[in-house]
């Protein structure tokens, strides 16, 4: 321990020993070795913990529709590729994302998005990439119509001034529902985008 300690920088008493000690126990050489595969596979743990936060953060901030935080996610030149049965969604850059999330988690709709089974591949000290179980509700009051299914997220993330963020998104729908509601739309008590999503005009 004392020697780990040593090494790690906690203590400081010279080490002038660099050969195995009696008895097997290893030497300087090989501690430093184990020390710094240590700090790798920490260092590993805390990207992949890091990545999580972000994309829980995303799924929030489209429920949300909150934009700022979106903004504060999204790697400037980030590309997207989303396919539905009924949609797709292709850009280019930040801010057409942003906005189109905007356009679409209006004060008319309702939604819910969850990834689950986050698995997490870091590449390098900067890039890292990620697949995501989605579950999503959408309801477009608006147009009366819910569609709800499943899809992977596939991501790759880039790390720009020691934060984590998101470079690319991509999903093809496994699968979708989508049903046209009729006047026994659901009865909400509460809508939060009704009064923090964008508010469409008037037809």
């Amino acid at each position: 321990m004392k020697r780990i300690l040593q090494l790690l920088g906690l203590a400081s008493p010279t080490v002038h020993a660099v050969a195995p000690a009696p008895g097997g126990a290893p030497g300087v050489a090989e501690l430093q070795r184990e020390v710094a595969e240590l700090r790798r596979e920490l260092r590993t743990l805390q990207d992949i913990e890091a990545i999580k936060r972000l994309k829980h953060a995303y799924f929030r901030g489209i429920d949300s529709a909150d934009l700022p935080l979106l903004a504060s996610l999204f790697h400037p030149d980030v590309d997207v590729h989303f396919v539905g049965g009924g949609y797709e969604w292709a850009f280019k850059g930040r801010e057409q994302y942003v906005e189109a999330i905007g356009n679409s988690f209006h004060s008319e709709a309702v939604a819910q998005h969850n990834g689950h089974h986050p698995e997490i591949t870091v590449l390098s000290e900067t890039e890292a990439e990620g697949i995501w179980y989605l579950y999503d509700n959408f309801w477009e009051l608006n147009q009366k119509i819910y569609t709800y299914g499943t899809a992977f997220y596939h991501d790759r993330y880039e790390k720009v001034d020691g934060r984590w963020l998101i470079r690319s998104t991509h999903y093809k729908r496994h699968y979708e529902v989508v049903t046209k509601m009729k006047d026994d739309q659901p009865r909400f008590t509460v809508r939060y985008l009704s009064s923090h999503g964008r508010v469409l005009p008037k037809p």
